[in-house]
């Protein structure tokens, strides 16, 4: 790991150094073009060596860094005149999960994403991602609102996992998200959901249940953390990253096991490194399935789901 992130130090310093000699350039009406080239080509090669043949672990924390794109930056790039509604009409509002309704290619879609922040301040309002029980239960009651005025659902999935402190369990965190899973597996409107980095656990499968499934594909899907699996089966955390080789958690993965629908591809090194790539790749999905879906008849439309979860399972 440290050899990895020794080699995305140099890129990054020679990504610096091809900025520098360009903007030397312009001002001074220099010709670096040929140093230009040369550093570009050695970046790409670099790029390839240590992106192409990623490891888990690495995958792991490529999901995790922290300037990978947001719900709220591909709903920013992907969705027209964007309306965020708040509240679940019981407890409160919750920072961690955002939700609205807005226009995508013409069509009127419901949006709901799991929501980080980018510092601690943000990560604090949004509580690091990771949903109260209030929140699973906003989501529901825009699911039921899409389902009543016939509008598709996009859900975004990025979090580490459901909040488990004593509040949200006060709140019923379990019966919130459990009521989630009934509730959208019957829902009378196309869903389709994007794995766009973290999806830990219940709390990413609680906006999980769709018609389809798109994965990123240096983003992860699985029933707990590589940590959390270490600490139970060799009771040290330091061994996250062997627990994440055996977990099977790559969007690769699990596109081979059936539980996802697509690997949506990403650049060299991430999708923060071009959101706008990442965005237009989730675009091309998304389109690619919503018209078909919504042709479906409402009992046709469930049924299917229903059977592309048993298949599953």
């Amino acid at each position: 790991m440290s050899k990895f992130i020794e080699s995305e130090k140099l890129v990054i310093e020679l990504e610096n150094k091809i900025n520098e000699l360009k903007e030397i350039s312009e001002k001074n009406n220099i010709d670096f073009s040929h140093e230009i080239y040369i550093l570009s080509r050695k970046v790409n090669a670099i790029k390839k060596q240590i992106y192409e043949n990623l490891s888990p672990w690495q995958i792991v924390n490529i999901a995790r860094h922290q300037d990978r794109p947001t719900s709220l930056d591909y709903i920013e790039i992907l969705i027209e005149d964007f309306m965020e509604l708040h509240g679940d009409r019981y407890f409160g509002d919750d920072g961690a999960i955002i939700g609205g309704i807005g226009w995508f290619e013409g069509i009127p879609v419901t949006i709901i994403g799991h929501q980080k922040g980018r510092n601690t301040k943000e990560n604090i309002k949004r509580n690091f991602g990771m949903p109260n029980p209030e929140g699973y239960r906003k989501a529901l009651r825009l699911m039921k609102q899409a389902e009543k005025f016939n509008r598709p659902v996009i859900t975004f999935i990025d979090t580490p996992g459901a909040y488990c402190g004593l509040g949200a369990e006060e709140r019923g965190q379990g019966e919130a998200i459990a009521l989630n899973l009934m509730e959208m597996s019957r829902l009378k409107t196309p869903i389709i959901s994007i794995i766009i980095g973290e999806g830990g656990s219940g709390g990413a499968l609680a906006l999980g249940v769709g018609d389809r499934i798109g994965m990123l594909e240096n983003s992860i899907y699985s029933v707990i953390s590589p940590e959390g699996l270490a600490s139970i089966l060799w009771k040290d955390a330091k061994k996250a990253e062997e627990g994440a080789k055996v977990m099977k958690l790559t969007a690769k993965d699990l596109l081979a096991f059936g539980v996802i629908d697509k690997l949506i591809r990403e650049p060299l090194g991430g999708a923060h490194k071009d959101k706008y790539l990442t965005a237009r790749n989730i675009k091309k999905y998304i389109s690619q399935e919503i018209k078909s879906l919504m042709e479906l008849e409402a009992e046709e439309l469930i049924n299917k789901r229903y059977e592309k979860f048993r298949s599953i399972f």
